[in-house]
């Protein structure tokens, strides 16, 4: 090989390395929640796409920290909330399903894709739902995400929070808050079955009083 050409490649793997090295420091930073890092590393390139062994970009990384400050800086820097990591989760459905809520009123400011869904086809409201996280809910209701889409599984976000919640008081507010959203309390699942069947098969009975107070009923309409 030619002097020149050796050269060149050696300069090109030493600058490939140097560039690992930087996304090695800049995903670490985002993790700590090193702003200050963060800032000198953006400040000399680096970009605010970056992303780990499992597809996440940095953004991504910083909702599953709930590093707040972090989320700021990289949306500032045109992060992008809808970016999609190697199980289908972006910022935006990862924050509204796992209660980042302040991370989630940003996502919200900026650009979030109410639309979009997971790994399961649901939207970032469905597992909010489940999972028991109310100002979520509430949040992504007054957001405009649609409150009967239903998911692969044959689920709204009410039935997943009747079927997959405890039916305490937490997830008696969620229903309360679908229902007064206009949820369909009588769009069964997959199987036909309502959100009044489960809740009274799991005896829970103040879901039961709510979603009759709505006019649930035990079978869908066409079955009456």
């Amino acid at each position: 090989m030619r002097a020149a050409a050796l050269g060149a490649v050696i300069l090109g793997a030493v600058l490939a390395g140097a560039a690992m090295a930087d996304d090695r420091a800049f995903l670490e930073a985002v993790r700590q929640g090193d702003v200050a890092s963060l800032r000198a590393l953006l400040a000399k390139g680096q970009s605010v796409e970056t992303r780990d062994e499992r597809g996440r970009t940095a953004l991504l990384v910083a909702t599953d920290a709930d590093a707040l400050a972090v989320a700021e800086v990289l949306v500032a820097s045109g992060a992008d909330v809808n970016a999609k990591d190697s199980r289908q989760d972006t910022p935006y459905l990862y924050a509204g399903a796992e209660g980042r809520t302040e991370i989630l009123r940003l996502f919200l400011r900026s650009g979030a894709d109410l639309s979009d869904t997971n790994r399961f086809g649901g939207t970032a409201l469905i597992p909010a739902a489940e999972k028991g996280h109310l100002e979520n809910v509430r949040l992504l209701i007054a957001a405009g995400v649609e409150v009967d889409h239903v998911n692969r599984l044959g689920w709204t976000a009410l039935l997943e929070a009747v079927i997959l919640g405890d039916g305490q008081a937490v997830h008696q507010d969620i229903v309360a808050a679908l229902i007064a959203a206009q949820a369909d309390v009588n769009l069964p699942d997959a199987d036909g079955v309502t959100a009044l069947t489960h809740a009274r098969k799991r005896g829970l009975t103040g879901i039961v009083r709510l979603l009759e107070a709505a006019g649930a009923r035990q079978a869908p309409p066409s079955e009456l």
